[in-house]
């Protein structure tokens, strides 16, 4: 009768000690780079993405999980010198990499771009994405409307910090006494580095709090 009642309480003891939290939020932290020329486009050329850098975010645990990098062929336009002087990525890295069509089917598969919130450094990235998806008739890969799971998170730091203009990331990180990790305009180091300043607003109490709902 002992041994029963030693076996119970064990019983009870592991479905005590089952899981106390719900599953931790993660946040996609994404920064592309695109094609850029010092001027206007050559004609028939417009701005394609080439780099999607991504950092996971686990907002409940704040910390930095996991950076990604995706190489993206274009298609309309080539990397030009300037391209090449300002990000580092040249014509032929580029080339190595997958369609914008492929891209996309990786954030959705292997990152759940559809059901995870995102953020980046203003609204460039997300623009970006809505128009290369239309154009390449692509589905979007964040879900519609574009707006839904995005955060700008330039606003919410200049918010947070009262300054009266969105500063570049390089500033934001000089204002919040972080170092620059890598190579800016590097798009898997700039994903990185921003997500430093997402967790620093978490860590402020700034961050929007249906930022981080799946």
């Amino acid at each position: 009768m002992g041994m029963w009642k030693l076996r119970c309480q064990n019983r009870a003891r592991i479905l005590t000690l089952g899981p106390m939290r719900h599953e931790s939020a993660l946040l996609n932290v994404i920064d592309v780079e695109a094609t850029c020329w010092d001027g206007q486009p050559p004609p028939g050329s417009v701005n394609e993405i080439i780099e999607i850098g991504l950092t996971v975010v686990d907002v409940s645990a704040r910390r930095r999980v996991s950076r990604h990098r995706v190489l993206v062929r274009p298609v309309r336009s080539a990397v030009s010198d300037f391209c090449t002087e300002l990000t580092g990525l040249t014509q032929a890295e580029v080339e190595r990499g997958v369609t914008f069509a492929e891209a996309c089917r990786i954030l959705v598969e292997e990152h759940e771009a559809g059901r995870r919130p995102w953020a980046s450094w203003g609204e460039y990235d997300r623009r970006q994405f809505a128009r290369q998806s239309q154009a390449d008739g692509v589905a979007y890969p964040f879900g519609y409307p574009t707006e839904r799971t995005h955060t700008n998170a330039k606003a919410v730091f200049a918010a947070a910090y009262g300054l009266r203009r969105k500063p570049g990331m390089g500033h934001a990180l000089q204002i919040a006494g972080l170092p620059l990790e890598g190579r800016h305009h590097r798009g898997e180091d700039d994903a990185w580095n921003i997500a430093a300043l997402v967790l620093d607003l978490l860590g402020r109490g700034a961050w929007p709090v249906t930022a981080t709902v799946v």
